[in-house]
């Protein structure tokens, strides 16, 4: 049974990483790319999708560390990385 306080947070962080993402979406959409959240981990890695033109950009891990993991590190210091899914 996952303990009441732990799913709180864990959905408190899930809206927060959301939110940054839904605030990067126009500029990847600029670009003709998404991304779209796959899971928080339980050791606090953000694994994201990249969708459209972000699959085969060569600056879309730039997008990720300095637009997305840099503002989360700072709003959840618990995240220790953003990763994009690998498929």
């Amino acid at each position: 049974m996952v303990n009441q306080n732990a799913q709180t947070r864990l959905n408190k962080v899930e809206e927060i990483v959301l939110k940054a993402i839904d605030e990067l979406r126009p500029y990847l959409h600029n670009d003709g790319g998404d991304m779209e959240l796959v899971e928080i981990t339980d050791d606090n890695r953000v694994i994201v999708k990249l969708l459209g033109a972000c699959q085969s950009c060569s600056v879309s891990s730039v997008t990720m560390k300095a637009g997305l993991e840099e503002n989360l590190k700072i709003l959840v210091p618990e995240i220790i990385s953003v990763e994009a899914l690998q498929e």
